[in-house]
């Protein structure tokens, strides 16, 4: 099917005299997942995973995409014409490269500029300025070719109350409008979705998994304007918008406002807002490149946030572990498939009052499907859980009180002696981040190495960072803070403050074999306070007993060994109270002291 997409969409760049099409993942807002309006690569390549780029020329074509979608890609883009160019393998050229050696003067390379950042807009232009080229940037090609292309989401906005999110939008405004002072800046243009529904504390569903809504704000230092499909904002939220201060103006509006901008200092994020606004706001005023101040104000959990957290894993912990029990009970008795698995965990977490929903696509991988770092069964990929191997189960949800992120990988069936050591050697990483003590001042890539040590001394690493940052009731992938041995840039990352919550997820994966993949989400605390400085450590916020039938007890140090043993006494004291007597008497015997 995407040969036709190709072909058609070479014959819509040969109308517009274009000679490279660029087809990002991103929606108008920089956003890591998107509505169905704009999964034109999705559309075009047929590769569904959350990252990719699809560059097309008159004659190639190539998707850029990283570790964790190798396997997936290679499957999904066989018979396409589509070359997959894995990102970060010495023989994959950069999509700049590409460019630079496949196309050269007057010729013309084409992209919607609403939706690439105007960050890479300019090291596109930077990379290639040697070239010649030329670059039509407000082109919508895609549009042209899709047939029956969905319409934009504007579900129902609705309000986070103040006891779930610890501060009112009032405060959270006038905390912004001094960074606007700090910076002398008249005005801030802000685009990420998630940004502007922390700030507004605001929720909706235009994001499938993510409860944000399609919408834009500037903020001056007297007015606060909300651009957003009206339709989906009742009046009594209306109301109470307009009493914080907050007008609303309808979603495309933002394009026509700023042109009206003149000589104003504005502040934004260019690694956020899109080219095609930026050029707009640039024409007559003086841009203040900033990261947004919103990013790290809602990666620190307030305490009441950080409260709710804490009972919100309570309450998700004690999901998957039914789900745990009720498949260890089942398994070589009747047939189980991965997508059986899901619903059956989507069962139990809907039985909890404050669940609204998945935080992303369950990932349930038996067998060689655990290899591939992000598969998600389909009613086509679905199969029935494979003996003497692993179940990789990958899950999150929302709730009222915070979002959760878990793996666990879990035995069916008899393991080999190899089996259990690599898990082993995973756990190893779990338990060594879950347990860090770090001087304030530290990032991610200060201890990232002790997630993979055990895996590196046996020859075995992953394709993926170690962890990222969750959002509260927004996006389950958020920054700045992660754990990674270096950022894409090569910087060490944003320093860890208190509040931050970040998964902890080391993992291995054996093509054609199988994954292993065990996820904690961790928060980081304020310990003891000395002459040297402030120390900080993790609690770890997940609940779920590990699978002591695929541990190597003899690769395990007497530190790990009392950890986990701890872990697993805090796991039956916390969600112990909240299962049935089966449950609970199975649970008892899986937390154990080793």
């Amino acid at each position: 099917m995407a040969r036709l997409q190709i072909e058609q969409l070479r014959a819509a760049m040969k109308q517009e005299n274009i000679d490279a099409y660029i087809i990002l993942t991103d929606d108008f807002h920089g956003s890591e997942y998107v509505g169905e309006y704009f999964k034109c690569r999705e559309y075009v390549s047929g590769f569904d995973g959350s990252a990719g780029t699809l560059v097309v020329t008159k004659d190639k074509a190539g998707l850029w995409t990283d570790g964790r979608y190798f396997l997936q890609a290679d499957r999904q883009l066989r018979g396409s014409g589509i070359e997959l160019m894995r990102i970060g393998e010495e023989e994959t050229p950069k999509i700049e490269e590409f460019l630079h050696d496949n196309l050269g003067n007057k010729q013309t390379i084409g992209y919607d500029g609403r939706t690439i950042t105007a960050e890479y807009a300019d090291f596109l232009k930077e990379s290639l300025k040697d070239t010649g080229v030329l670059w039509k940037e407000d082109v919508d090609l895609v549009c042209r070719i899709w047939s029956g292309r969905p319409a934009m989401q504007a579900q129902p906005v609705w309000i986070l109350p103040d006891k779930y999110t610890g501060e009112e939008r009032r405060h959270k405004l006038m905390r912004l409008r001094e960074k606007l002072q700090e910076k002398n800046a008249d005005v801030m243009l802000i685009s990420a979705l998630d940004e502007v529904c922390w700030l507004y504390n605001i929720r909706g569903n235009d994001v499938e998994y993510n409860p944000v809504v399609l919408s834009y704000t500037i903020i001056t230092k007297t007015e606060a304007i909300l651009y957003i499909n009206q339709k989906a904002v009742s009046k009594e939220i209306s109301m109470l918008l307009y009493r914080d201060g907050i007008a609303i103006k309808p979603y495309f509006q933002i394009y026509e406002d700023i042109k009206q901008l003149h000589g104003l200092n504005i502040m934004c994020d260019r690694g956020a807002v899109n080219f095609a606004l930026l050029a707009e706001a640039s024409k007559d005023n003086n841009i203040i490149d900033t990261i947004s101040p919103i990013k790290l104000f809602k990666a620190v959990k307030n305490p009441v946030e950080m409260e709710n957290e804490v009972y919100a894993h309570i309450l998700d912990g004690a999901a998957v572990t039914r789900l745990i029990y009720w498949l260890k009970n089942r398994f070589g008795k009747e047939r189980i498939t991965e997508l059986e698995v899901c619903r059956k965990l989507e069962e139990l977490r809907c039985g909890i009052k404050s669940y609204l929903g998945q935080s992303f696509a369950a990932i349930a991988g038996s067998g060689a499907h655990g290899a591939i770092i992000h598969y998600e069964p389909t009613v086509d990929s679905d199969i029935e859980l494979v003996d003497n191997s692993f179940l990789l189960l990958d899950t999150g949800g929302h709730y009222m009180e915070g979002t959760t992120d878990v793996t666990r990988t879990i035995a069916c069936g008899a393991l080999s002696q190899e089996q259990k050591r690599n898990y082993t050697a995973v756990l190893c990483g779990n338990l060594n981040i879950g347990d860090v003590y770090f001087k304030y001042g530290c990032t991610g890539a200060n201890f990232d190495y002790m997630a993979r040590s055990a895996l590196w001394r046996r020859g075995l690493d992953y394709r993926h960072g170690t962890g990222h940052g969750v959002g509260y009731i927004l996006n389950v992938h958020e920054g700045p803070n992660a754990i990674r041995l270096k950022n894409s840039d090569n910087s060490v990352g944003t320093v860890f403050e208190e509040g931050m919550i970040t998964s902890n997820e080391p993992g291995v994966y054996l093509e054609n074999q199988y994954g292993i993949r065990l996820e904690n989400l961790i928060m980081c605390i304020k310990d003891k306070k000395t002459e040297y400085g402030q120390f900080m450590k993790m609690q770890t916020l997940t609940l779920v007993p590990f699978d002591r039938n695929a541990i190597d007890v003899s690769m395990l140090d007497s530190r790990q060994i009392a950890l986990l043993n701890e872990y697993h006494r805090q796991v039956f004291e916390k969600i112990g109270h909240m299962l049935n007597d089966d449950e609970r008497a199975w649970l008892r015997e899986e937390t154990k002291a080793l």
